[in-house]
C-alpha cells in the first residue's frame, strides 16, 4: 500500500512506499527536506502533521516531546504514514538539485592529524566528481549492510580529493580498521551528499560558527567555500577542544583570521593540561559564544559537533536572542556519527 504526502506550504506531493518513512521517500523522489542524523535523536527534521496519521516511529524524547506530539510534531525521518498525509515541513531548496548517489572511491591517503584523528583522503573514478554544499556529509558503506556517516572537510570547489576527519573510537567498528587496517589505494564505497547543513548564502547577517571536537571538519569545508566565493559577511569560528592536542588544525584557522579580514576565531579549551601553557578562552564553548554575543538577534548560528555541545548550546541561543529560524546544526548523534565509531 501507498499513501500520498503533501508539503502544505509548497503544494508539492510525493508517494510513500509501505513500511518506508516520510524522509526516505522525499528523499528518493528528488525533494529535499530538512534532515541530519535520520536517527530519531537530533529533531532536524521536526515536522507539524496537518492533516492524516503516522507511526511514530522509534526516537528520543529530546528530539521529540510529549507536548510537542501532542501538538501534531513529528519526526519525518522516523514517521511511516498509515493515511494520505499533508504537512508543514521545511523543504531545502539549494540542494533540491544535488542528486544522492552511490559512489566507488580509492583511500589516496591517510595522515594522522593528531593522536586520535585521521585524515582520510578519498579519490572518485576517473571522470567522476561528487556535487555537494559545503557543510554535508558522506555514508562510507560497509559489508552487513552496515554504514558511517563522516563530514566532508573539503570544499566543494576544491573537491579532487574528498577529506574526512575521523576520530578514533576504542573498539569502534570502523574506526579501528580506518586506525590499524586500512591502507592506501584500498577501495571504498559510499553514498552521498546527505544532510541539510550549510551556510545559507542568501543571508548577509553575521554568521557564528561553533565545532566540537571533529566538528571542525564540515567548519573547514564551509569557510573554505566562503572564502573562495568572496563572501563579506563576518564569520567568527568557535572551536571547543578538551586540550590543545585535540584543536588538530589549529593553525590553519589562525592564519584564515590573519588572512581575511571578516573573519575571526576562537579557540575554548574545557580540559587544558599543564603542558598546553594555554592562555585563551577556557570552559565551554556555548558560554564563551555567549559572553561574547549576549544579543544574537541579529546573527545565525551554525554548529556541528557532539550532542551534549549542541544540546547546551540549543538552550543558551534560545535565552540571548537568536530567532529559532536562525540556527542550523549538525548534531554528531549515533547513526551520522555511528561513527566515528
Amino acid at each position: 500500500m501507498t499513501f500520498k504526502v503533501r508539503i502544505e506550504s509548497s503544494g508539492r506531493e510525493f508517494s510513500v512506499q509501505d513500511k518506508e518513512t516520510v524522509l526516505a521517500a522525499a528523499l528518493r523522489q528528488g525533494i529535499t527536506l530538512a534532515y541530519s542524523c535520520r536517527n530519531g535523536a537530533c529533531g532536524t527534521c521536526k515536522a507539524r502533521i496537518v492533516s492524516g496519521r503516522v507511526d511514530y516511529g522509534s526516537y528520543e524524547d529530546k528530539a521529540l516531546s510529549e507536548a510537542e506530539k501532542s501538538a501534531g510534531a513529528v519526526l519525518l525521518c522516523q514517521a511511516v504514514p498509515l493515511t494520505d498525509l499533508v504537512v508543514q515541513a521545511k523543504e531545502i531548496n539549494a540542494a533540491k538539485d544535488i542528486p544522492i548517489r552511490i559512489m566507488p572511491c580509492r583511500v589516496m591517503q591517510l595522515q594522522k592529524l593528531a593522536h586520535d584523528v585521521m585524515q582520510v583522503s578519498l579519490k572518485l573514478a576517473e571522470g567522476q566528481r561528487l556535487q555537494f554544499l559545503a557543510g554535508q556529509y558522506i555514508d562510507i558503506l560497509l559489508s552487513g549492510n552496515l554504514r558511517r556517516s563522516f563530514s566532508l572537510a573539503t570544499a566543494p570547489s576544491t573537491d579532487e580529493l574528498l577529506q574526512l576527519h575521523i576520530r578514533h573510537v576504542p573498539d569502534g567498528h570502523f574506526t579501528e580498521q580506518v586506525f590499524s587496517k586500512m591502507k592506501e589505494r584500498d577501495l571504498l564505497r559510499f553514498q552521498g551528499p546527505l544532510g541539510t547543513f550549510f551556510l545559507r548564502e542568501e543571508s548577509d547577517s553575521p554568521a557564528i560558527l561553533v565545532a566540537g571536537g571533529t566538528g571542525f571538519a564540515p567548519m573547514k569545508s564551509i569557510l573554505e567555500h566562503a572564502f573562495a566565493q568572496g563572501f563579506q559577511r563576518p564569520l567568527h569560528l568557535y572551536w571547543g577542544a578538551r586540550a590543545r592536542r585535540d584543536l588538530y588544525l589549529d593553525e590553519l584557522p589562525r592564519s584564515w583570521a590573519q588572512k581575511y579580514p571578516n573573519f575571526r576565531y576562537t579557540p575554548v579549551l574545557s580540559e587544558t593540561r599543564p603542558e598546553d601553557q594555554w592562555t585563551g578562552r577556557q570552559g565551554w564553548v556555548h558560554a564563551a559564544l555567549i559572553a561574547d554575543y549576549p544579543d544574537l538577534s541579529r546573527h545565525e548560528v551554525y554548529a556541528s559537533g557532539p550532542p551534549p555541545m549542541i544540546d547546551a548550546l540549543k538552550q543558551a541561543v534560545k535565552v540571548h536572542g537568536l530567532k529559532e529560524d536562525r540556527l542550523y546544526y549538525d548534531s554528531f548523534e549515533f547513526a551520522h556519527i555511528a561513527a566515528k565509531v
